[in-house]
């Protein structure tokens, strides 16, 4: 009998990995370590996005900057070291990524109530399924059992986190690294159903480009001048503190904010899946909540792994 190839050995060993982490993961991990974990989440999300919408939008961002940076750990919320630089002044995060004290308020009142049992990632994660549904959005299974990191990457935050001017094929590569299909990383694009972003990222779109819709570059451009006013905010979409379908419809339109947005629909590969999710926002709904589920089990810290962090701004002991 033919020995096995190294490819083999090693697709074995990474299935045997992947078993590991989901022997550590459930729905149900703190069912009677922590019973109120869920319900502690849930009512201060909702409070909050009671208080101000767009922190709906802003949770969910905290957990893909998190799990798009060595996986769902909580490093996006680790303050700077004498080790290390963390993540939150990178430059995709900087004065951008909120949400810091929402989490820090649901953390202070979970170690009063099961000290030293859940992770902070796990709230990251539970907290962003929690905003879209206070949005109107799907929800989804959150697995549980993260544990949190002990270090953090500025350098990788800087390095793998898609950028707002990436072509097509650049978010399908971006994207693919973290395996991710094209049409999961539409799903996914489709959660700028929510929120608002800087004129610093849009102002060249609706300055030069030439793939938008006259009236909606104008009405931006009253909102972001050719100079100045890098902070100004705008809506995601028409829509922006409901999670729905709309950004989808507005691509078709050519009123994507962003450049990368605008690529979805440019007469390349994802043309059909945007004009699918534009009639479609059940099939959305679904696709979406599935990509979720998939990108929140990345690259996790599990079982001894890492630790279950007291604070989530800083690392045991420090």
């Amino acid at each position: 009998m033919a020995s096995p190839s190294l490819f083999s050995l090693f697709c074995m060993f990474s299935f045997l990995l992947g078993m590991a982490d989901a022997h550590y993961l459930s729905p149900y991990f703190y069912k009677s370590s922590c019973p109120k974990a869920l319900s502690v989440i849930r009512t201060a999300v909702n409070k909050a996005v009671a208080k101000e919408r767009r922190m709906g939008a802003s949770l969910l961002r905290l957990h893909f900057h998190d799990c798009f940076v060595s996986g769902c750990d909580a490093s996006i919320l680790l303050d700077d070291t004498a080790n290390f630089t963390g993540e939150k002044t990178a430059d995709p995060n900087n004065n951008s990524v909120r949400g810091y004290d929402v989490i820090d308020a649901i953390k202070l009142r979970l170690e009063s109530l099961c000290p030293r049992v859940v992770s902070c990632a796990d709230i990251v994660a539970v907290a962003a399924r929690d905003s879209v549904v206070a949005l109107g959005g799907p929800t989804w299974t959150v697995q549980l059992g993260r544990r949190d990191s002990t270090n953090a990457s500025f350098s990788a935050a800087n390095r793998e986190l898609p950028g707002a001017g990436l072509s097509l094929s650049g978010l399908i590569s971006a994207f693919a690294k973290k395996g991710f299909t094209a049409k999961e990383m539409v799903a996914l694009s489709g959660t700028h159903t929510i929120g608002k972003v800087h004129c610093k990222l849009f102002r060249d779109r609706i300055y030069n480009e030439t793939n938008i819709n006259d009236g909606f570059a104008r009405s931006k451009q009253k909102i972001c001048p050719r100079e100045g006013g890098g902070q100004n905010l705008s809506g995601m979409d028409g829509t922006p503190d409901v999670f729905d379908n709309v950004y989808f419809r507005h691509l078709k339109d050519n009123k994507g904010l962003l450049h990368s947005d605008q690529q979805l629909y440019s007469g390349g590969s994802t043309d059909s899946l945007v004009l699918n999710y534009s009639t479609h926002p059940t099939a959305f709904f679904a696709d979406v909540a599935k990509a979720m589920v998939k990108m929140g089990n990345l690259s996790l810290l599990t079982g001894t792994q890492g630790e279950i962090r007291t604070k989530c701004w800083k690392i045991n002991g420090s």
